[in-house]
């Protein structure tokens, strides 16, 4: 389910169909509406609108959704949203339980920078339901989405309510809706998964933070292969511990003190909570893998150097089969790279792309191009190889220039 938000929706079903036009796997979902929505003209018109924006949602790290309609009929609606292989990153993990810290930093480098996406929208976007269920993964490539924005809300007018025992009182973003909120009904009757909820979603007074303290649970079970708090004893322990700002036992297990402090940090009151922004600068996801990480080869790839009048190197060439990379020399930032590659139909392609050698890998650089264009079999692979040679070379190239006073 892809869909929507203040309207509350029963999933019915979920499909894995075929999309004929483009050929492609896609997911079908039908989600119920509710009967109070469906008999107000005005509810209606803002459930569509929310839908369209949704359709805009553009980015790398978001789910597709490439098609919705409204049954009115059958009270239902329908959402068509890219598939994923490897289904959510919780099936995922539970399949996989020896995975490498490295592997957990780039899907939560993802996952950040998809939440920075949804918090720079305007209106803000806050997903309010993001938990390892809702983050869907290409194991084939790593590529990690968040999906699932059922509960999704659009900050516009700071007003809310509070938690009335199982109910949530939605936060206000359209002054339309607000005729209803001050009804004793709620509109959503599940407001979320309690074990990822942030304490201040009780109070009704949050912010776009409250997906941060989720993301750090998730963080918690990639880590952990735990579920939070599943030492409690039933729904009441949980909204106990939560309430009181008891962290899950499963965080005292976390051997390495750099990620439990990292996991804290998004876990902390939501003063002193650290935005997805701020997060995707921690020391935690900026480390250079490859200094853990096996050594590239290197030796597989042909390096040919191009030089200016004085002899000093000022770009580099780096091939490998048919794919050839050339990069600047320059000490800047982003550095400028230029991909030559085959096509799936026997030419060749070139790319021109941006390197920020602070954050982007290889590897982000070859999913990237995947997302963006049509590559052979064993691309990202390559082009993962290639990018990280020239890494190397350039790192040394720049302290070379470095000098000391």
């Amino acid at each position: 389910m892809v869909v929507l938000v203040f309207l509350n929706f029963d999933l019915m079903n979920s499909y894995k169909a075929f999309d004929k036009l483009e050929g492609v796997e896609v997911a079908w979902s039908q989600s119920r509406i509710n009967d109070s929505v469906m008999g107000c003209s005005q509810k209606m018109e803002q459930l569509n609108m929310e839908i369209q924006l949704l359709s805009t949602l553009r980015h790398k790290n978001i789910v597709k959704l490439f098609a919705s309609w409204i049954d009115e009929e059958k009270g239902v609606v329908n959402i068509i949203t890219e598939y994923f292989t490897s289904g959510s990153l919780r099936q995922y993990r539970t399949k996989h339980k020896k995975v490498d810290m490295k592997a957990i930093r780039r899907w939560a480098i993802q996952i950040l920078t998809g939440l920075e996406y949804l918090h720079c929208q305007n209106p803000v976007i806050i997903h309010r339901d993001l938990k390892c269920d809702n983050i869907f993964i290409n194991g084939n490539h790593g590529k990690v989405k968040i999906g699932d924005f059922g509960l999704a809300t659009f900050m516009q007018q700071q007003k809310t309510r509070s938690v009335k025992g199982n109910f949530l009182f939605l936060f206000v973003s359209s002054p339309h809706l607000l005729d209803h909120l001050l009804t004793p009904a709620p509109i959503l009757s599940n407001p979320g998964t309690l074990e990822f909820m942030a304490p201040e979603l009780y109070t009704g007074n949050y912010n776009e933070l409250v997906d941060v303290y989720a993301f750090g649970m998730c963080m918690l079970e990639l880590v952990t292969c735990e579920y939070p708090y599943s030492e409690c004893q039933g729904m009441g322990h949980i909204f106990k511990n939560v309430s009181e700002g008891k962290k899950p036992a499963a965080l005292y297990k976390v051997g390495d003190a750099e990620v439990r402090s990292f996991i804290e940090n998004c876990l902390a009151p939501a003063a002193k909570r650290l935005s997805a922004s701020e997060l995707l600068r921690s020391s935690l996801l900026m480390k250079d893998d490859s200094l853990s990480a096996p050594p590239i080869s290197v030796s597989l790839v042909e390096i040919q150097n191009v030089t200016r009048d004085d002899n000093q190197f000022d770009s580099f060439v780096f091939r490998k089969g048919e794919f050839l990379l050339k990069g600047n020399m320059e000490v800047t930032n982003p550095v400028h790279l230029c991909l030559r590659f085959p096509d799936p139909y026997g030419g060749f392609k070139t790319a021109e792309f941006p390197l920020d050698v602070a954050k982007d890998t290889g590897l982000s650089i070859a999913m990237e191009m995947a997302e963006q264009v049509e590559l052979p079999q064993g691309s990202i692979e390559i082009i993962t190889e290639l990018v990280g040679a020239f890494l190397l070379v350039l790192i040394r190239h720049w302290r070379s220039c470095v000098t000391t006073p």
